[in-house]
C-alpha cells in the first residue's frame, strides 16, 4: 500500500504530451479496500481498514478515507482505530483479491504481451510494440484505465514514461484514480524537484543519512558527485541512486517473475518471553518456508529472521548458508541460530522466517552423500500430508499444546502496492 492519502495529486490533461514514451506502471487504488466497496457498495466513500478485527492484527491496507488520518499499512489496528474511531474495520478475503487481481492482468495482456507484475495490485507495461493497434502510450493507458473501471469495478492510477522507474514515480504522483505522463524531453525537469524518498530504492534510513548531509531533493543529487553518494550509501547503493536521479534506467519491462523471497510471520496474542517456544515457532515456520520452496521449485541460499519486541521495536538478521537449501530442518537451525545472535530481553510480540536469494531447486547438483537425506524423506511425508489434508495437518511435537495460548491465527500475506 502506498503511503500517500491522495493529497499533492497530480495528473495530465486528456491531450498530454507523450513523446519519446512507451512503459506505462498502472497500480490500482486501495486495492484491497477497493474489492471490498465492490463486493459491499453500502462501503463507498467510507474510512475503511482491512484487517482482522480482534487481537493483535495489523492493517493490511485502508481507503484514502481512513489514510487521511494517518492510518498506515502494517500499523495495530488498534491505533489505526483509534486514529480514525469511525473506521469500519473488514476482514481481508485473499482468494477474492487475487481472483480480481488475476481479472485486471488479463486485461493489461490483452493489450501487451510485455507485462511485468510487481504485486498483486501493480504491474510494468511495455506498450511500443501496441503502438498500431491501441494508439499512443497516452492513448492505452487512457483506454485501460476505463476499461479496467467499466469491467472490474475498480479505478487504477497510470504512470506513462519513457523508463520503468519515471513511470513508477508518475503512478504514485497521480493516485487515486489519474493519469500522468512524462515525455522523454521532460524528464529532468520532474526528477529535480521530487524528495530522494521517491526514489526507487531510497527508504527512511537511506533518506535520513543523505538529508543530514543536506541532500533532500533529486536536484541536490545532481548537484553533488557521484563519489559523495557512494561515500553516503555504500557502492552498490550509491550508483543507482546516481543513475536514476539522472533519468539512467535501462531495465526492461521483464514477463517472468522470479520470487525473490518466501516468508511467513506470527504474531502472538500475548507477549512471549518463553526462549524454547520462540525457537519451536521459528522451526515450525520453517517448515512452512521450506514447504512453499519446494512446492516452486526453489532453493534459498539465504535464512532471515525477524523480531519484533513489545515496544514494536524490529530486529532483522540474516545469513548465507553454506549451500542452498529447501529442507526445513537447516533452515530452521539457521532462523534459531540468528535468533541467538540477538538479545531478546524484551517480550516478543512477532516474528518471522524468510528465504532469500531464491535459485532453481537442484541448480548446485548433490555431492555423493547428501546429508540430508532422512530430513528431505521427513518434509516428503510433510508434503503429502498436506497435500491430503491441508496445512497444518502435521506439526512438531514441540509445538503441541504450548503455543495455544500464545498465537494468532495469520492471514495469508500478500503484497499490495
Amino acid at each position: 500500500m502506498g503511503r500517500g492519502d491522495g493529497s499533492g495529486r497530480m495528473v495530465s490533461g486528456p491531450r498530454a504530451d507523450d513523446t519519446g514514451t512507451g512503459i506505462l506502471h498502472v497500480d490500482m487504488d486501495a486495492f484491497y479496500a477497493s474489492v471490498a466497496v465492490l463486493d459491499d457498495p453500502s462501503l463507498a466513500g467510507k474510512p475503511l481498514i482491512i484487517g482482522a478485527p480482534e487481537g493483535r492484527s495489523v492493517v493490511s491496507s485502508a481507503s484514502y478515507e481512513a489514510r487521511r488520518f494517518g492510518v498506515r499499512a502494517a500499523m495495530p489496528v488498534s491505533q489505526a482505530l483509534r486514529l480514525c474511531p469511525s473506521a469500519i474495520v473488514v476482514s481481508p478475503d485473499f482468494h477474492r483479491f487475487v481472483e480480481v487481481s488475476r481479472q485486471v492482468m488479463a486485461m493489461f495482456r490483452d493489450v501487451t504481451p510485455l507485462v511485468e507484475p510487481l504485486s498483486i495490485d501493480e504491474a510494468f507495461l511495455d506498450v511500443r510494440g501496441a503502438r498500431r493497434l491501441w494508439g499512443s502510450p497516452r492513448e492505452i493507458a487512457q483506454k485501460l484505465r476505463a476499461r479496467v473501471e467499466r469491467e472490474a469495478g475498480i479505478t487504477c492510477s497510470i504512470g506513462v514514461a519513457a523508463t520503468k522507474h519515471v513511470a513508477k514515480m508518475a503512478s504514485t504522483m497521480a493516485k487515486p484514480d489519474g493519469l500522468l505522463v512524462v515525455p522523454d524531453w521532460a524528464t529532468d525537469q520532474f526528477l529535480a524537484p521530487r524528495p530522494v524518498s521517491a526514489i526507487w530504492g531510497v527508504g527512511p534510513k537511506a533518506a535520513e543519512t543523505l538529508s543530514s548531509r543536506g541532500i533532500r531533493t533529486v536536484a541536490d543529487i545532481r548537484a553533488g558527485t557521484e563519489h559523495q553518494l557512494v561515500r553516503a550509501l555504500g557502492q552498490a547503493m550509491g550508483e543507482q541512486v546516481w543513475r536514476l536521479a539522472h533519468g539512467i534506467d535501462p531495465r526492461p519491462v521483464s514477463t517472468e517473475r522470479v520470487e525473490k523471497s518466501i516468508g511467513h510471520e506470527e504474531t502472538f496474542e500475548q507477549d512471549v518471553t518463553d526462549h524454547a517456544l520462540l525457537r519451536s515457532e521459528f522451526r515450525r515456520l520453517a517448515d512452512r518456508v521450506a514447504a512453499r520452496l519446494r512446492a516452486g521449485g526453489f532453493e534459498a541460499r539465504t535464512v532471515a529472521v525477524k523480531v519484533r519486541f513489545d515496544d514494536f521495536t524490529t530486529l532483522n538478521r540474516s545469513q548465507t548458508l553454506p549451500e542452498p537449501t529447501d529442507v526445513g530442518r537447516r533452515i530452521g537451525e539457521a532462523a534459531c541460530e540468528l535468533f541467538a545472535s540477538i538479545d531478546a530481553t524484551e517480550p516478543v510480540r512477532l516474528i518471522g522466517v524468510r528465504a532469500e536469494r531464491l535459485q532453481q531447486a537442484g541448480g548446485g547438483g548433490l555431492g555423493l552423500w547428501d546429508d540430508d537425506a532422512d530430513w528431505r524423506a521427513v518434509d516428503t511425508a510433510l508434503d503429502g500430508a498436506t497435500a491430503r489434508f491441508g496445512n497444518g495437518a502435521l506439526t512438531r511435537a514441540s509445538a503441541l499444546g504450548r503455543r495455544d495460548r500464545y498465537a494468532q491465527p495469520q492471514a495469508r500475506s500478500l503484497d499490495e502496492g
